[in-house]
This record gives C-alpha cells, sequence and structure tokens, in this order.
C-alpha cells in the first residue's frame, strides 16, 4: 500500500530546527573510505534509508563498521572482494561510487548496474568515458559493470560532454591514487562536489579547483583515515525556508551554511 502524507495547512510555522548532514554528500563519501588503508569516523551522517543501505553494502566488501543515529566509523584494511553484486546494489543509484573507489584502490571493480530514482534517463556515459580515459577497460555484462586496470590507472585531461555531479565524482574517487595528474573540465560546482574533495584532502589526496568547472587532481601513493564532518543538506536548508516564508512563519534553522544557499536568498 502507498504512503501519504495529508498536511492541514494554514498556519504559520515556528520554533527552531537543525538541517540534517547532506545526502548527496554523504552518499559518496562513504563508498569514499574504500579508497583509504585505515579508519575514517564521519559526523553530521542523515539518519536515511540510503546511508543504512550503504553501511550494508560496505559490510558486503569486508569493511568494519559501526553504525550510529548521525555517526559512523569505517575500517576499510581488511577489505576481501572488488565484487558488488547482489539486489541492495540496485536499490540505489549512487551505488556506482563504489566503482571509482574501488578501481582507484584496487584497479577493478565489478558493480550490478545502479538503481534508484528514475528521474530522466540519467546514463552513466560519462563515468564510463573518465575511467577509460585513466587507463580502465570498462564493458557491460549480464546487468554488471566491470572495470579493470592491470596496469594501473595514469592521470589524463577528462572532457565531460554534459555537466554531471555523478561523474565529477566518480573521477575524483578513481584519479586520487593514479599516476600523475588527471584534470577534468566542464566539472560539476555543486557544494557536495565540494565536500567530496575535502573528505579526499582529508585523507590525504591532492584535489585542487573543486567547485569550479575545472579541477586538477595529483595522484597519491596511498590514503589515510580521517575524522570528518560532512556538510549540511542544502537542499533540505531551502525546503524549510521556502515552508516558513509561504506560511508566513518565524523558523530558527540551525546548521546551515549561508553561502550555499545564496541562490535561494537573492530571489
Amino acid at each position: 500500500m502507498k504512503e501519504k502524507l495529508i498536511i492541514r495547512g494554514g498556519k504559520p510555522l515556528r520554533g527552531t530546527v537543525s538541517v540534517s548532514g547532506a545526502k548527496n554528500a554523504a552518499v559518496a563519501i562513504l563508498p569514499a573510505t574504500i579508497l583509504c588503508e585505515g579508519e575514517c569516523e564521519l559526523d553530521n551522517l542523515p539518519n536515511i534509508d540510503d546511508v543504512r543501505l550503504l553501511n550494508y553494502l560496505l559490510c558486503c566488501l569486508g569493511a568494519k563498521t559501526e553504525l550510529k543515529t548521525n555517526s559512523i566509523k569505517v575500517d576499510t584494511r581488511n577489505l576481501n572482494t572488488h565484487i558488488l553484486k547482489n539486489d541492495a546494489v540496485k536499490l540505489m543509484r549512487a551505488s556506482y561510487y563504489f566503482m571509482g573507489a574501488w578501481l582507484g584502490r584496487f584497479g577493478k571493480a565489478e558493480v550490478s548496474l545502479p538503481g534508484g530514482c528514475a528521474i530522466g534517463l540519467r546514463p552513466i556515459d560519462q563515468h564510463i568515458k573518465g575511467m577509460t580515459a585513466l587507463g580502465a577497460t570498462v564493458k557491460t555484462e549480464y546487468g554488471c559493470l566491470k572495470a579493470e586496470a592491470p596496469n594501473g590507472l595514469v592521470g589524463t585531461d577528462i572532457y565531460l560532454d554534459v555537466v554531471s555531479v555523478g561523474a565529477t565524482i566518480n573521477i575524483m574517487l578513481a584519479a586520487v591514487l593514479a599516476k600523475g595528474r588527471t584534470t577534468i573540465v566542464n566539472a560539476a560546482k555543486e557544494p557536495h562536489v565540494v565536500d567530496v574533495a575535502n573528505f579526499l584532502n582529508c585523507m590525504g589526496a591532492k584535489v585542487k579547483g573543486a567547485g569550479t568547472d575545472i579541477v586538477r587532481i595529483t595522484g597519491v601513493e596511498k590514503l589515510h583515515g580521517c575524522s570528518y564532518t560532512i556538510i549540511p543538506d542544502q537542499i533540505e536548508t531551502g525546503t524549510l525556508m521556502i515552508a516558513a516564508a509561504a506560511t508566513r512563519g518565524d523558523v530558527t534553522i540551525q546548521n546551515v551554511i549561508p553561502t550555499h544557499m545564496e541562490a535561494l536568498t537573492a530571489k
């Protein structure tokens, strides 16, 4: 049976509310933890099903995790497989980030084709283009993406045909441990792209230019564990702002980065 929400409006919204961690950052940062050989601790994690599913998938790969309401510890020192082929992978689109992260650390990955919400076509051809440019052989076989780079990944210039958040992040994940320098041209600029880059740098990566249309990554030999706080969710913040304004309310919204909301506050 489908669920429905019944909203009886007509009253101004009042009070104080705290914004959750950014979902679009969290679903990329969790797979990115497998790039390091150590333990990562993430705070301000949104309490959502996607996070719980990614926690399960990390455990399937051999990671040890300790998930709490708004935080998680992930130990990736004893990963034992490069294959993620189960129905859980198909439940969310962000599972494709495992391909970039696993390919970056181990030179091979095998991931079921991603699922998730059906908004338009949203192809993953730009992801494949990026991995191929870095030196991987990528093919689709029996509903699974297989990527392999037996000689390792090598940095190069990658021009995205369309601006893609997912492809920008996935290429960053693959490139941080590649040899040499990778340049992503026509990169996505969203705050969660910057947040993923900041997390990678916190682990010892060298990513510059995130938040602009040109991102440069200089490969390093290995990454280490770290503690990191995920940014607040600007979409949730915007929703709360609009709801408060529409009802002529008086609402204090906490855990906000004002610069992320400039496009909305300017209207």
